[in-house]
C-alpha cells in the first residue's frame, strides 16, 4: 500500500487533499505534517513513497523541505502545491528535482494523475537502483586480501553520500575500478559517471574540455560547447590524474568546488551544476603543493576522503583470483575456450615484480592464453612473461 505525507499548514487544503486521494481505487496510507520542519521530522523516521508539499509555510518553505529530503532520501519523488503566486518558484523546484506541482486549489483529475505518475517512477528508480547496486562486471573489483577489503567497506560507507574523494595510487592498481564503484554505489548512478583523463588533454585545453566554450572564445571555437562538468550534471565526475591539471584550470575546480557554479571559456556567464567529484591521481600532491604546481587550497577540498589503492606487488595473495578472472574474462571476448594455469604457473606469476600492477598482470595473462600451452605451465610463463 503506498505512502503518502502530505506536508501543508492549511489544515483545510490537506482535507482536501485527503478527500481526493481516497477517491482513487487504489488504498493509500496518507500522513499529515503541518509545517515543514515537521515534515523533515517525520521523513527522518519513516519511508514514503510519496511526498505533496505546499511552497509557501512558515517556519521552512517547500524549497528548503524539498533541497533537505533530497539529501536524506533522494529516491522520494516530491508533487509541489503552489498558489498563483508561487508558479515560478514552483518551476524552480522542478530543476531542484521536484517531479510535478499541483495549483491550489487542487484539480481532482489533475492531482491523481500526477500522483499515479510519479509513483510509477518511484517504482522504476528503485528497480533501477537496486540493479545499478549490483555493479558492472567491467568494474568489478577483484581480490579477498585484506587490503581489497578495507577499500570495499570504504567504497560501502562513501558512496551513499555526496563527500568528495581522492584516490591514490600507482599507475595500473584500479583507481578508476574504485571510482565507478563509487558512483554505482551512490544515489547519483542513475546521471552521468563523467571521466577525464588529464594528463591526456593539453593544458591550453583543459579549461575548454571541463567547462566548456562559448563560439568565439579562441580560433577553433566555431560554436558553442558545453564542458565535462555539465555533461555530469546531477551524477559524478571522475578526474583522473588531477596531478597533470594546470594551475589555472585547478582555479576553475576550485571554484566549482566551493560555489557549485562554473562558466564556460569566454563567457561571464555562471551555470550552476550539482556535481560529484572523485579525483585520483598517481603523484604525491604533498610533494607537488611544496614544488608550486598543486593548489593546497583545491587539495583540502578534494581530499575530505582519501582512499589508497595498493600495488600488486602488496597484494600478492589476490594474483590466483585475478589470473582466473583475467583468464575467463579474455576467453569470452576472444570467443575461445578458457586455459588453466598449472600451479606452478601461478606460482612463479606470484614472485615476479609487478611495475605495472594489475594492468601489467592483465596483458602478461592474455599474451599466455594466446602464445602457450592448453594449460600453462612454468615453461609457457618463462617463455613469454617477458619478466
Amino acid at each position: 500500500m503506498p505512502k503518502i505525507l502530505i506536508i501543508e499548514d492549511e489544515a483545510a487544503i490537506r482535507r482536501v487533499l485527503v478527500k481526493i486521494l481516497s477517491e482513487e481505487s487504489i488504498t493509500y496510507t496518507v500522513d499529515e505534517a503541518e509545517d515543514g520542519l515537521k515534515g523533515i521530522e517525520i521523513l527522518k523516521k519513516e519511508d514514503y513513497d510519496l511526498v505533496l508539499c505546499d511552497i509557501k509555510m512558515p517556519k521552512m518553505d517547500g524549497v528548503e523541505v524539498l533541497e533537505a529530503c533530497k539529501k536524506i532520501k533522494p529516491e522520494i519523488p516530491f508533487i509541489m502545491i503552489s498558489g498563483h503566486g508561487d508558479l515560478d518558484t514552483a518551476v524552480n523546484t522542478m530543476r531542484l528535482g521536484a517531479f510535478d506541482y499541483i495549483s491550489k486549489p487542487p484539480d481532482l483529475n489533475r492531482l491523481l494523475t500526477a500522483v499515479r505518475n510519479a509513483l510509477d517512477k518511484k517504482e522504476l528508480v528503485v528497480e533501477n537502483t537496486i540493479l545499478k547496486k549490483k555493479v558492472s562486471k567491467n568494474y568489478e573489483m577483484v581480490g579477498e586480501s585484506d587490503a581489497i577489503n578495507v577499500i570495499n567497506d570504504m567504497i560501502e560507507k562513501v558512496a551513499p553520500t555526496d563527500a568528495r574523494v581522492l584516490i591514490t595510487g600507482s599507475n595500473g592498481t584500479g583507481k578508476e575500478l574504485v571510482a565507478h564503484w563509487i558512483h554505482e554505489k551512490s544515489f547519483r548512478n542513475m546521471a552521468p559517471f563523467i571521466e577525464v583523463n588529464c594528463a591526456a588533454i593539453p593544458s591550453e585545453l583543459i579549461e575548454s574540455e571541463l567547462f566548456g566554450h562559448v563560439k568565439g572564445a579562441f580560433t577553433s571555437a566555431i560554436k558553442d560547447r558545453a564542458g565535462k562538468f555539465e555533461a555530469a550534471d546531477n551524477g559524478t565526475i571522475f578526474l583522473d590524474e588531477i596531478g597533470d591539471m594546470s594551475l589555472s584550470a585547478q582555479a576553475k575546480v576550485l571554484r566549482a568546488l566551493q560555489e557549485s557554479k562554473i562558466s564556460r571559456v569566454g563567457s561571464d556567464k555562471d551555470i550552476k551544476v550539482n556535481v560529484r567529484i572523485v579525483a585520483a591521481t598517481n603523484k604525491d600532491l604533498k610533494l607537488e603543493i611544496e614544488e608550486g604546481r598543486f593548489r593546497e587550497d583545491l587539495y583540502h577540498r578534494l581530499a575530505v576522503i582519501l582512499i589508497k589503492v595498493p600495488s600488486l606487488n602488496d597484494r600478492r595473495e589476490d594474483i590466483p583470483l585475478l589470473i582466473d578472472y583475467f583468464s575467463k574474462k579474455i576467453a569470452l571476448e576472444q570467443g575461445t575456450a578458457t586455459k588453466s594455469f598449472s600451479v606452478k604457473a601461478i606460482s612463479l606469476l606470484k614472485v615476479y615484480d609487478w611495475t605495472g600492477n594489475i594492468r601489467e598482470l592483465r596483458n602478461v595473462v592474455e599474451r599466455l592464453i594466446i602464445l602457450g600451452k592448453p594449460e600453462i605451465d612454468a615453461d609457457d610463463v618463462i617463455l613469454f612473461a617477458n619478466k
